[in-house]
Formats: C-alpha cells, structure tokens, sequence
C-alpha cells in the first residue's frame, strides 16, 4: 500500500536533540483522509484526532457572558513560563479582540484568571487590540503584540505595538505592560528568538516582511536593558525583486544601532503622537527593499544538536512554509501544496489550505495549523528526514469539528513532552476553549511511526 511504502522512506528515527528525545508519541499516528463535517464532534471534543492513543481534555471554557472575569475571547498563542520561578506551571494565552487581554491558567490548579486587559475598546486612544503574538523571553517575560497596522503612512493607526509583560506571574492587580517602541510598527502575529537572542517577527500583510531586531544588550536580564538599544532588519532573499523568493538572502537594516530612523525611512506620528517606523512602508523602498511575502503568519526556531537554527514562517495566502537556516540565510520552500501527502503519496493540493501557526513537539517534529472553518480545519504533521529545510512530506494529523471556528495557538509543552495544548477560537457559539492533547509518553511499535533524525544535519 502506498502509505506503507511512503513511511519506510521517512520512517524510524534514532536521537532528538531534547532532554526528552523520542519520549513522545504525536508522531506515531496514521494521517487523516479528506474533510470532517461542522458540527459532528461535540464542542468540549471537537477534534478528530489520528491516533487512538492521543486523548483531548477541555481545560478552559469561556463564559460569553463574562460574569466572573473580563474574556472578550478569540484565545490565540499560547506559551508556558519556560524559565525562571516555577517554570512551566502556568499556561498564557491571549485574547484576539478589539479589547485585548491576556490570561493565565495555573496548571496545577486548572484555575484560570485574566491577567490584564485592555483599558478600553478600540477605537478609544487608550485601547488596545488583537494580541496574538505569545512568547516568553530569555530573561523570563511575556512578549505580547497587536496584529494590527494601517497600510497608509498618511493614516498611521495606533496600534503595531509589542508589548512585555515585564511581571508575568504577579496577581493581576500588580501586573506591569510596556510597550516596547524600538521596534517598527507592524501587524504582528509570530514572535521567535534564536540562541543568540536576535527577535525575529513579521508584518501579517499581502505583500509583506519578515524581520529581525538585534539587541545591542543580547544577554540582558531584563526587558528595558533588552529593549534599550537595538538594530531592526528585513530580509532579502537576492536582489528583493522577486515576490516570496527562494535562496541566499541577506539582512538589510532599517534602523541604526540604537533603533533610530535610517535617512529616508519612513516615520510616522500615531493618534497618540508617538513617533515610530513605519514596517510595512519602510521595507518598499529601493534603499530598504525586502523580499514580499504574502501574509507571513506564525514563525518558529527548530534547533538541532550540532547548534543549527532555522526559522519556520508559514505564509498563508498562497498556502506555503518557508525555512531559512541561520547559519546562512538561506531560505527554502518548506511545504506547499506540490509537496506529498503522507495519505495517499500523491501532492497533497487543495486539501493543504491556508497555514497559519506553528509548532515544535520534543523530538523537535514541526506542525502547521490552517486558517480554516471547522469543518475543513486541519493541523498538518511536516516530515523533514535531512533536515533540510524542505519536508519530505505532510500527513493530516489532527481536524477540527466545531462550526465557524479555527484551531489555533498550538503549543507542546516543554516540561511535559506528552502534552500539547491549543485553543478553539472564534466558534459560533462564541464559547472559545482550549484543549489539551496528550499522548502515551513511551512510544510503541503501533502505529506509523514519522518522527525524524532530530540530531544529525544531512543538509
């Protein structure tokens, strides 16, 4: 059959990179075939999952009437404290809305609590909108931006801005947000650093950019050490002219060391008079030209044994992931739709819709969360043997039930490798929820195993 000769090209793996290499099962699974029905799987359960060992536990249910707490809901990103005082007991997540937020679930307790929210909704100069971003920092912080920017420096928005969290753990009445304004304004969605502390984040646009910010402080303890003094780049993939390009790249700068305009960038004065860089205008001009790419989304950093990096940006309207390895800058096409399915060995095609976020499980296996109604609404398994920067193939590895809703935020838990979470965002019923998935933490000779030679670079 072809599935079982496709998985003996990209089958067993030996060593992962993790302290808990191959002590996980999510790549033991057999891929999913076509569509699901809206609908179908209760909402407390809503996924069709390609194992029968994976489990799901509803442990966040909004409440659309807010009684107990502010929830404005469409729960995004997810992290855990990876570092730094009791790591990995509470789980972030943030509220996609016109009056953003952020709440925190104490793991221990399965008790969740809005951390901080919005002061107002927007338009209100004072609001602030569509967190998605969510990302914990080296020096122990939260990491948060809005997804929301203006296309015309002539109307410049107030929004674009990264905020830290500089307090993550304090009772919310004590919680402490800055925005961090040295870097350009974008309409933010993923947020990754590298091992040497270089920020890397997009502009979610058609006909946008990937970027990265170097800290004059990389080895900071704290966000305003961090935050100080930096570099802000975009990148450009050979001579920047060719739209969602592949090949050697460099990185251009857009701002001087301290973060400061480079002559002929484009600065704006926002509704509340807050001078700042325009990202997305910048990037179009000759002298600061960066390679387009049409709504780049989430972004991860898979990191191998031997020390190689490479960034993950899926892109989401022309349903494509692109890796860049870092030692390099070289960037690859990731998957696409002419890239095979694990299912059938054919191209996967139509059914490889819209990629939006990401996420690395412990063996350091890559999957791509879609942008789509429930219904239609997978979350892909990528297998790239070598290392490459170029998957081999994709296997359909988890579906979505619930009717107008998306799957997004996926996020495997450093701490506990057996475990994943993810949110349900926007259904109809207005209830978002997050899930937790687990799996058996041994892995078995049932089932087809894909999971790939974290430790060895055959590139």
């Amino acid at each position: 059959m072809m599935l079982k000769k496709l998985s003996l090209a990209i089958s067993l793996a030996v060593a992962a990179s993790s302290a808990f290499a191959d002590a996980s099962s999510f790549d033991v699974f057999t891929p999913l075939v076509g569509d699901t029905v809206a609908g179908s799987l209760p909402e407390s359960a809503p996924f069709v999952l390609s194992s029968p060992k994976f489990s799901q536990i509803n442990i966040v249910t909004r409440d659309p009437s807010q009684a107990t707490r502010f929830d404005s809901g469409n729960y995004d990103m997810h992290t855990v404290n990876e570092n730094g005082p009791e790591a990995g007991r509470y789980l972030f997540t943030v509220y996609e809305t016109g009056q953003a937020g952020i709440q925190r679930t104490d793991l221990r307790t399965m008790q969740t609590e809005t951390i901080w929210h919005s002061p107002a909704a927007s338009p209100a100069l004072n609001s602030h909108v569509s967190f998605d971003a969510s990302r914990w920092t080296p020096w122990g912080t939260f990491l948060t931006a809005e997804e929301s920017w203006s296309d015309s420096p002539a109307s410049p928005s107030k929004y674009g801005r990264l905020f830290e969290v500089t307090n993550p753990l304090a009772a919310p009445a004590a919680i402490e947000i800055k925005h961090r304004d040295i870097l350009p304004r974008v309409s933010h969605e993923g947020l990754a650093f590298d091992k040497d502390n270089n920020l890397y984040f997009i502009d979610e646009r058609n006909d946008s950019h990937i970027f990265k910010f170097t800290s004059m402080s990389p080895d900071a303890t704290n966000g305003d050490e961090f935050f100080a003094k930096g570099q802000t780049f975009v990148l450009r993939v050979g001579d920047g002219t060719v739209e969602e390009a592949t090949g050697e790249a460099t990185w251009i700068p857009i701002t001087d060391i301290s973060g400061g305009a480079l002559p002929g960038a484009v600065v704006v004065t926002d509704p509340n008079g807050l001078i700042a860089i325009d990202g997305r205008a910048t990037p179009k001009l000759p002298a600061f030209l960066g390679t387009k790419f049409d709504r780049p989304e989430d972004m991860e950093i898979r990191t191998l044994r031997n020390g190689k990096q490479m960034l993950f940006v899926a892109t989401t309207t022309n349903h494509k992931v692109f890796s860049i390895d870092l030692r390099n800058d070289t960037v690859k096409l990731f998957v696409s739709r002419d890239t095979l399915d694990m299912a059938t060995g054919a191209p996967v095609g139509t059914q490889f819709t819209s990629p939006d976020n990401l996420a690395i499980d412990a063996d350091g296996n890559m999957y791509i969360v879609e942008d789509q109604d429930g219904g239609k609404q997978d979350t892909w398994f990528a297998k790239d043997e070598d290392n490459d920067g170029v998957a081999e193939a994709v296997g359909k590895w988890a579906s979505l039930t619930t009717i107008e809703a998306e799957a997004t935020g996926l996020y495997f838990d450093p701490f506990k490798p057996n475990v994943a979470y993810v949110n349900v965002q926007h259904p109809d019923s207005k209830v978002d929820r997050t899930m937790m998935i687990t799996t058996p933490c041994k892995k078995s000779d049932n089932g087809h195993h894909y999971g790939h030679d974290e430790g060895h670079d055959k590139d």
